[in-house]
């Protein structure tokens, strides 16, 4: 059986705190947000698409809000962050979840491919890490957590762009760990490995054409891959990232924690 998060909190120190999650609306930034909502955190879902948003919002309930943002956007982050900050009256907890992929033989990559996946991952983790940790850094105490990768650990051939991107994310999140800590501020990254997802499903299609096999044997290949042996589910990056928020963390700064099924050990 796959494990789900607790119904009920088991981190109680995280009652009543607000927290702002991007690329919430779907996959793994959902599941982030309903594990959080369901320890007593009060969320706001930031995500592109505006009606999905409002949709996983209301989903999601606990006083859960929804707000529009482009990560890729300086003006779109700060007026959605002041958004949020009007809709749930502070902020105590960033997760920069939002994410996108496409998938090309590297030398086949287009600047617009490189250009897409280096604006959304990349950009979009230092402008919501940079705008929200001024805020965090106001009040002398803050919880960021990224959404890396196993891409980010182990370059992927057909994602060579992707994984740059997500090497990146772990780069700015360790040397911005080092900046923060003294500020009371906390910055870690998960790595998920893969996630059964949208994401994925277009990711199956895409390395199915590409590898000339069917898209069940690019699963097939992800689970043997899997030393747990199974597909990961966007609730084992959630529990995670749940704990890396708590107080079970607290001595936890800088770190890329693998969630990959042991797909990954270093």
């Amino acid at each position: 059986m796959i494990p789900t998060t607790a119904p009920t909190p088991v981190y109680p120190e995280l009652s009543g705190r607000l927290a702002f999650v991007t690329g919430a609306a779907t996959g793994i930034g959902r599941a982030i947000a309903t594990a959080l909502a369901r320890q007593g955190v009060r969320v706001a879902i930031g995500d592109i698409n505006l009606a999905a948003a409002e949709d996983a919002a209301v989903a999601i309930g606990g006083g859960a809000v929804a707000v529009q943002v482009d990560v890729r956007q300086r003006a779109s982050v700060e007026a959605g962050f002041a958004r949020v900050l009007d809709l749930l009256g502070g902020c105590d907890l960033l997760v920069a979840n939002a994410g996108v992929s496409t998938m090309q033989a590297a030398l086949e990559l287009t600047d617009e491919e490189w250009d897409f996946n280096f604006d959304v991952n990349t950009r979009g983790v230092f402008l919501t890490n940079q705008i929200v940790a001024r805020h965090f850094v106001a009040k002398g105490k803050g919880c960021i957590v990224n959404t890396a990768s196993l891409a980010a650990k182990v370059g992927a051939p057909l994602l060579a762009h992707y994984s740059a991107s997500k090497f990146a994310v772990l780069g700015w999140t360790q040397a911005l760990a080092r900046e923060l800590a003294s500020k009371g501020i906390r910055v870690n990254a998960v790595c998920p490995g893969f996630v059964a997802t949208g994401m994925q499903s277009r990711e199956v299609q895409w390395e199915a054409t590409l590898r000339g096999v069917t898209p069940q044997r690019v699963v097939d290949d992800y689970i043997a891959q899997t030393p747990l042996g199974r597909l990961e589910q966007p609730e084992d990056v959630a529990d995670v990232v749940v704990f890396l928020c708590s107080e079970q963390a607290r001595f936890m700064t800088g770190q890329g924690v693998n969630v990959t099924g042991g797909v990954y050990t270093t």
